[in-house]
This record gives structure tokens, C-alpha cells and sequence, in this order.
């Protein structure tokens, strides 16, 4: 099948339209020949402590050479912790190692982290205390054969980091108690690795790197499979689009917000903006905009990458508007649509155009980028990037024309081979190397392309997919709820929020008690806002619930409220 590729000719000049040839075999190689090339300089820096790119080598070779003493090549090993320095050491060291990581986000519940851990067949975890509990109370019906432990303090280290830890467990006492009485702590791993020898292992492009886990139209998360040469490859991709916007001499300040769990800020964060050495500062609590906007202030920071609801959030902070944007080059946003109102505020504010990229865990993540710096908000997802080809397609799996509504579909270097254990969803899903995303989207003349709509029932919230079958099943759980549809509605602060109808047995039952129900099984951005009773819910002729339906009645009473 032929395609035309009309983004060619908008590319900027030096851009080419391949990625050539693989610069390395594994992303283990990419990561340490960075630390060796900028060792000096800072690579990570979590509340003011920061380490070198030799201390990331040295760290993660010593967490590499501990794992291989206690697992095999191919091992499936867990990280479940927000953003702390920690992060990019345990997932360099599970690659130095051999093995392969799964990243937890660390606000699941104990039946999301069951299913995660149980379906990767991860064998170990590295987990923050706040959220130990949650693994306690169902590691032993896991695979997991060792657990570590760490505090947020832990690698700030010093009086500084033991008084942190002091206020989060007993001043704020944000760490339940836990009983966990084989696990070891992070910094003793470390020293215990110092006295190994690193074995060196052989792993090639096709091998497993990560196991990325995405939202279930089951009403689980799957996990995508990505190969060291998805993420080498999009990492070369993402290089090649951003070109000399970035200068591997004169250190650049990157500002990571989104969690290192999130496909887009691994991939962005950890892995490009480490390409070029440049000094990435984690926010460990995002959510927390006051004491984000006093971090922002504290560097001269160049880039920053985030999604919608992040730089309204600082746009809506006092005292963002006065920080020093004067060395800021470009704002990458991702995960869900950059609104319009937000893209124009931020350039009003910080003089840079928020470029909107789009990509998902199934493409590592990026496929189509704005071209950088971009001129002005063009309401698109920009042009498809090096090696990556984009159609639009009908429902037959045809080619539509220029400006014709269909699915967009892609194929490229950085698509994933498919999920786990999932034979029928990935035949589903990914067709001769292509990848259905599920997505509306038109293509321009040009060969920009803008998302319209979306084909699947997938809710996005503030960049986190969410499909309604795991709503419904967690809320369905409850003794008292007979049927229940999960839909997304438009809010101005998340993209979308979701609005949970509910048939009960029980005229006692309220609101209040089925969203408390709904935070025991549920990740906070997955628990539904509004609640709805009905007496049914709209279905087809063979029972199933037709949500689609209850969307457009709830747009309609929108548009006319």
C-alpha cells in the first residue's frame, strides 16, 4: 500500500525522513554512554540534592549487580514510587542487569497492584514506604520473591533526608504501617552491590525493556510489550526532531513533573533529555503547585514537558507568572489535548508556545510532534516524526482521503509488537505492523494531523487513560449496585472527568456512598466525579449497555444548559 507522506515537505531543514541506523543495541548502553560522557555534570536533582551522571552509573551498576545475584536474565522487575532520585537508578539498573522493568504507579490500589505484578509475573519490587502497605496486604499472592524498600529521603540523604522522613511518617504520617519484616532497604542493596562484580549481559533490540501497562478495555490494564528497539528508536526519533533546539554543551535544566512512570516522561525525561546531559529536576508532588512554582523558581530552567492540566495549574498559581522565563526554550505538551485557552495564556505568560505532541504507550510514546519551537497554537498533534508513517483509515481498514474523518492508524520503529498474554486484543489492535489507535483524526494538506474525536469508550483524564470496564467492574462490586455505565464528560481542568450511571436495589444507596466505595477499589484519577441513578441504562438488542448513547445525551444537555 502506497503512502503519501505530505509531511515531508514541512519537516524543518536537517531533519531527515529515517531514523539510519541504530546507534546502540540495548537502551542499558544509551543510558551509561551518556553518564560517561557528561559525568560530571548533574543528572538528577530531587529536593536539592542532585546526583552526577557518574554517580547514576556508579548507583545503578551497584543495583545491577545486586539484582543478578538474586534473579535471571529476563526477570521482571516492579517499580512503584513517585518521582525521587531512586527512580532513574533502579530502572538503569534493572536494564544494566538484564532484566526487564514494569513501572507501578504508586497510587494503586491493592487489587490494580495484584493484577500488575501477577500479570507481568514481575519477581521483585522496589517499592516507596508510603505505599508499602498496599503491597503487604497482597504480596503473597504474588510471584514476588523479594522486596525492597525506600523512603523519599532515602538518596537526599544527610540531616536533610532523615528529618523529611521523620515529618512524612510521624508528622504528616503518610506512611501506613506495614509488615513486610524480608525486605530490604534501597541503600543497603547499594552497599551490598558495591562488593559484586557486575556480570555483563548481552541484550539486542528485540529484547523486552519495558512492560508498560495501559488501561483494559476488560476492565484490566495490559501491558504493552516495548523492546529496547522501540524505545532506542524513538528516542533517535525525538532527537533527530528536536535537533540543536537543545545544546549538549552548554547544560540544559529540564523540568520533570509528569511521574517517571508515565510513558511520556520516561521516554522524554529520563531517556532523551539524558541523551543530551542535560540536569533534570523531579517533582515528586506535582499536585502541590505552590511548592512546584517555589521549586520552578530556584533554577533557570530550559524545558519542560507536561500535559494540559499541569500548565493550567501553574498558569492559575501565584507567582509562576513572575519567575525568570529568560533561558526557557520550549514547553512539549502530551498525554491529552493542549486546550487553546491554556496554549494562549502560556505564551501570554512565559513567551513560548506550548508544542502539543501525541503518542501512546503502544508507540513509546511519540509518533507526531509540532515542529519546535513552534511559531504559534495550531490546534494540531502535529506532523508524524522521523521512520513513522500515519493514515487515516475507515472502518473497512481503508485509506481516507485529505480532510476525511477516520482512524488514525501508525506504523513506525517505536510501535509496539503488541500486549502480554494477549493474543485477541493484539490481532485486534495492531495489523501488519500498524497500530489502530482508536483515535479520530483528520489529516490536513499539509500533513498535519488533528484528533476529532475517539472510536473507543476510553476516557482521558488529565493524561491518564481510563476505560470505563474497570470503572464499572470496581463499582459493580458493591452489594447494592446492580448495573453501572462509565462515561467521560468535558471538564476545562482534566480534558475529561467521569460521570458514573448507576442502577441500584437499594433507594438508600447514595452518591457519597458509591464514590467512597469506588475510592477502596480505584486509583484517585479513576474514581468518577458525578453520579447519576437510573432506573436502566440504555442497551442493544443482546444486553449490552449502550454508552455511547448516555454520552450524547449528556453533551446534548451541555450544549443546551
Amino acid at each position: 500500500m502506497k503512502i503519501d507522506k505530505p509531511w515531508l515537505d514541512h519537516y524543518k531543514p536537517g531533519i531527515p525522513a529515517e531514523i539510519g541506523e541504530y546507534l546502540y543495541q540495548n537502551v542499558a548502553e544509551m543510558m551509561v554512554s551518556s553518564c560517561q560522557k557528561y559525568a560530571q555534570q548533574t543528572s538528577f536533582v530531587n529536593f536539592g540534592q542532585g546526583i552526577t551522571y557518574a554517580e547514576l552509573d556508579r548507583y545503578s551498576q551497584q543495583y545491577a549487580a545486586y539484582l543478578q545475584q538474586h534473579f535471571k536474565t529476563g526477570d521482571v522487575i516492579a517499580i512503584m514510587m513517585p518521582n525521587v532520585l531512586q527512580y532513574p537508578i533502579a530502572v538503569l539498573g534493572i536494564l544494566r542487569a538484564g532484566m526487564i522493568v514494569t513501572n507501578i504507579n504508586p497510587l494503586y490500589t491493592p487489587r490494580e497492584l495484584k493484577h500488575q505484578l501477577n500479570d507481568s509475573e514481575a519477581k521483585g519490587i522496589l517499592v516507596i514506604e508510603n505505599t508499602a502497605a498496599c503491597l503487604a496486604e497482597i504480596v503473597e499472592d504474588t510471584q514476588v520473591q523479594q522486596i525492597i524498600t525506600t523512603s523519599i529521603g532515602e538518596m537526599v540523604g544527610g540531616l536533610k533526608g532523615k528529618i523529611m522522613d521523620f515529618v512524612i511518617k510521624y508528622v504528616k504520617k503518610m506512611v501506613p504501617k506495614f509488615n513486610l519484616p524480608e525486605a530490604k532497604q534501597f541503600k543497603e542493596v547499594l552497599q551490598a552491590g558495591n562488593k559484586l562484580k557486575l556480570k555483563k549481559v548481552k541484550r539486542n533490540l528485540d529484547d523486552i525493556a519495558f512492560l508498560q501497562y495501559t488501561g483494559g478495555t476488560t476492565g484490566v490494564s495490559k501491558g504493552a510489550i516495548l523492546t529496547n528497539r522501540n524505545m532506542v528508536a524513538n528516542v533517535m526519533q525525538v532527537k533527530l526532531w528536536i535537533g540543536s533546539e537543545l545544546d549538549e554543551n552548554n547544560q540544559e535544566v529540564a523540568i520533570t513533573a509528569l511521574p517517571l512512570y508515565h510513558i511520556f516522561a520516561l521516554t522524554a525525561n529520563m531517556l532523551t533529555f539524558s541523551y543530551y546531559g542535560a540536569k533534570n529536576i523531579l517533582i515528586t508532588n506535582p499536585r502541590d503547585m505552590k511548592g512546584f512554582v517555589k521549586e520552578l523558581g530556584q533554577h533557570k530552567f530550559t524545558v519542560m514537558t507536561g500535559v494540559n492540566t499541569l500548565f493550567n495549574g501553574l498558569l492559575n498559581t501565584p507567582g509562576f507568572e513572575d519567575l525568570d522565563f529568560s533561558k526557557f526554550k520550549f514547553a512539549l505538551g502530551g498525554g491529552m489535548a493542549v486546550q487553546r485557552g491554556t496554549a494562549e495564556q502560556w505564551k501570554k505568560v512565559t513567551g513560548i508556545t506550548l508544542a502539543e505532541a501525541y503518542g501512546l504507550t503502544e508507540t513509546s510514546p511519540a509518533a507526531c510532534i509540532n515542529p519546535i519551537p513552534l511559531d504559534a497554537y495550531n490546534g494540531t498533534i502535529g506532523l508524524p516524526i522521523p521512520s513513522t508513517l500515519c493514515q487515516i483509515r475507515d472502518d473497512d481498514n481503508q485509506p481516507l482521503p485529505v480532510g476525511e474523518p477516520g482512524e488514525l492508524c501508525i506504523k513506525g520503529p517505536q510501535v509496539s509488537q503488541g500486549y502480554l498474554n494477549r493474543p485477541k486484543e493484539t490481532a485486534e489492535t495492531f495489523i501488519d505492523g500498524w497500530l489502530k489507535t482508536g483515535d479520530i483524526a483528520i489529516m490536513t494538506e499539509q500533513g498535519y494531523f488533528k484528533i476529532v474525536d475517539r472510536k473507543k469508550d476510553m476516557i482521558l483524564v488529565s493524561g491518564f487513560n481510563v476505560y470505563p470496564n474497570e470503572i464499572e467492574d470496581a463499582a459493580t462490586l458493591h452489594p447494592n449496585i446492580v448495573e453501572a455505565a462509565a462515561i467521560g464528560i468535558p471538564d476545562k481542568r482534566s480534558g475529561e472527568k467521569i460521570k458514573l450511571f448507576v442502577v441500584s436495589n437499594n433507594k438508600a444507596l447514595t452518591a457519597e456512598d458509591v464514590i467512597a466505595h469506588c475510592r477502596e477499589n480505584l486509583t484517585g484519577y479513576k474514581i468518577p466525579k458525578i453520579i447519576e441513578f437510573r432506573d436502566e441504562l440504555p442497551k442493544t438488542n443482546v444486553g449490552k449497555i449502550l454508552r455511547k448513547d448516555l454520552r450524547q445525551a449528556e453533551l446534548s444537555a451541555q450544549e443546551n444548559s
